[in-house]
């Protein structure tokens, strides 16, 4: 039980959690007003606006840097693995996107799989204004929560 306690009043690990739950909140309610239905892959699923991903490290660098202070380590720390997190967002997650796009059409050219489960997951990575959103969602969370 006092386990439990603890990791639900570690106010860190709980704004982390909210600013993710909240991008992945608003993503599926932009894919349900964008393609009028529902996709419970989306409250969960990687890609898409806005970037959970760097809404929930800018809500654990936010929260650190209010907790501990900006001088602290674990403000430090918090900030690098922001800034890691949404680098590789933009850049090596998208780019493997990028690539299953092209490999699933080269697949339906060339072969006979045209399954739909047989396709190469898209939605990987994001793009820059994604992770701004992402980044601007973890902020807000973290200092309104704080």
């Amino acid at each position: 039980m006092i386990f439990w306690q603890t990791i639900f009043s570690n106010h860190v690990l709980i704004n982390t959690f909210w600013g993710w739950a909240a991008a992945q909140l608003i993503k599926s309610i932009l894919y349900l007003a964008t393609y009028r239905k529902f996709n419970a892959g989306r409250l969960v699923g990687s890609g898409g606006m806005p970037s959970s991903h760097s809404a929930a490290v800018s809500a654990l660098a936010v929260t650190a840097g209010l907790k501990y202070g900006i001088d602290s380590y674990e403000f430090a720390f918090s900030v690098i693995i922001a800034c890691i997190v949404m680098y590789d967002a933009c850049g090596v997650r998208r780019a493997a996107g990028e690539h299953a796009k092209l490999l699933n059409k080269l697949q339906y050219m060339w072969t006979d799989k045209k399954s739909p489960d047989e396709k190469f997951k898209e939605m990987i990575g994001h793009t820059p204004l994604q992770v701004i959103v992402g980044s601007i969602i973890g902020i807000l969370v973290a200092a309104i929560l704080y």
